[in-house]
């Protein structure tokens, strides 16, 4: 029996965003929506599939922020700036279709409906406080914290309540698992071996069981956040 723990958290006024006059497009695994540097000129919808929202290091280090699935948006956080670019770059970890709207039509709209505005503000400060929490642990917890908090974070966004434990319903390589926590595979391997020696986790068809989240929370001083908080997406 599989129960899911959670779904992924949508902005507030959803609908009225895709009343904007917008375009439906289409982009291939793997493929970019944009890159760190573009000029923006556009914000997306995801309507299905999922993007990453990445940062490469100037020595190559890839450092995932988090992953957009169905409902949520990419590239917001350039609206009302002069000349603005992506901060960040956005890359489909699956086949991935999503509305397309100009920065401009966006911000017309926000000066004019004063309850989309109200949900776009709430969402920005939810997302802005997901990212400080994410930072606190990569910061106060070391390479321990950083990967005990992903999983946590993974099993809030995907994880399906399973007998054995809960399933983490997507599959990441070990090098995408080292980028959420910025460090590198090799380090991540030794800590999932010791991971499995425990008990607390498991593999199965390159998915994660987590077998003991207790673990995983006590070792992190887990303060309990509201889980939409405490999610990867």
């Amino acid at each position: 029996m599989k129960t899911n723990i959670g779904n992924t958290d949508a902005l507030t006024g959803i609908e009225e965003l895709e009343s904007i006059r917008h375009q439906i497009k289409e982009l291939k695994k793997e493929s970019f929506l944009f890159r760190e540097g573009d000029i923006a000129e556009n914000v997306y919808i995801v309507q299905s599939g999922k993007i990453r929202i990445e940062k490469v290091t100037p020595n190559g280090r890839e450092l995932t922020l988090k992953i957009s699935g169905p409902g949520q948006l990419v590239g917001e956080v350039t609206i009302f700036s002069e000349a603005p670019k992506y901060m960040l770059a956005a890359r489909a970890i699956e086949d991935t279709v999503y509305l397309q709207i100009s920065l401009k039509d966006l911000e017309e709209a926000l000066t004019l409906n004063g309850r989309l505005s109200i949900a776009f503000m709430k969402w920005m400060g939810i997302d802005q406080q997901k990212t400080q929490t994410k930072f606190r642990d990569l910061l106060l917890h070391g390479k321990k914290g950083a990967l005990y908090s992903t999983l946590i974070r993974l099993s809030n966004s995907y994880g399906v309540k399973t007998e054995g434990g809960i399933l983490i319903d997507v599959v990441l390589t070990n090098q995408e698992l080292a980028n959420f926590c910025g460090m590198t595979r090799e380090v991540v391997n030794r800590m999932l071996r010791d991971l499995k020696k425990n008990g607390t986790v498991s593999m199965h068809e390159g998915k994660i069981y987590l077998h003991d989240l207790n673990y995983l929370k006590t070792e992190t001083n887990c303060e309990n956040c509201p889980i939409y908080l405490c999610k990867i997406d």
